[in-house]
């Protein structure tokens, strides 16, 4: 296995999910959750993050070329999901216990398009087309397992910080995290307009 690979796609993958910026969200998505539906949320979106970015690894340009879709609006479509979201949060729709589904949140956001997102995705496809023989492959699929484990971690023991929150904590969590989510989404939209106003610049 290629060392210097296998940290290059760990440190690369690390920064575009971040773990630790995506802590106030988890939390702000699952604060009204019980421990242990919390503990499930976190594993089922980091299962689902890894099962997509896998996926797109192995197939992703087959499947995007198959269903004539562009990578930048696969991004779109990921930051209209966020604004969704965002929305639910910062209007207080996402405080509701009895409208919380544990596999809901665990799938959307916090699985895609958050976890394993444009960026994720994109990063992971580009490491695979570049990869050279079985020990290159090795070094990428050990590094995508690495950097899920790590979130799982830090999503799997950040608990701990909604006992020392408390309700009101909780709720302004909640908006900020809300506030957040719609730049990311915004960005997301941003940056997949900007893609395709070049693509198509450099059509004509």
């Amino acid at each position: 296995m290629d060392a210097k690979l296998f940290g290059e796609v760990f440190v690369t993958l690390l920064v575009i999910v971040d773990p630790p910026g995506m802590m106030p969200i988890f939390l702000a998505l699952t604060g009204p959750l019980t421990a242990r539906d919390r503990n499930r949320a976190a594993w089922q979106a980091v299962a689902l993050a890894l099962g997509v970015i896998v996926i797109f690894a192995v197939a992703g340009q087959t499947l995007l070329d198959y269903l004539h879709v562009d990578l930048p609006a696969l991004q779109a479509a990921g930051g209209l999901l966020l604004i969704l979201v965002a929305l639910e949060l910062l209007t207080g729709k996402a405080d509701d216990p009895s409208q919380q589904v544990t596999s809901n949140i665990a799938l959307v956001p916090l699985g895609t398009p958050l976890l394993a997102g444009p960026g994720a995705i994109v990063a992971t496809m580009l490491f695979v087309q570049q990869a050279d023989g079985g020990a290159d492959v090795t070094a990428i699929a050990a590094a995508i397992v690495a950097v899920m484990l790590a979130v799982w971690v830090v999503l799997r023991f950040s608990g701990g910080i909604v006992k020392i929150l408390r309700p009101g904590g909780i709720e302004v969590l909640t908006r900020i995290a809300g506030l957040l989510l719609a730049a990311i989404a915004v960005q997301l939209i941003a940056d997949a307009v900007a893609a395709f106003v070049t693509q198509y610049a450099n059509m004509t």
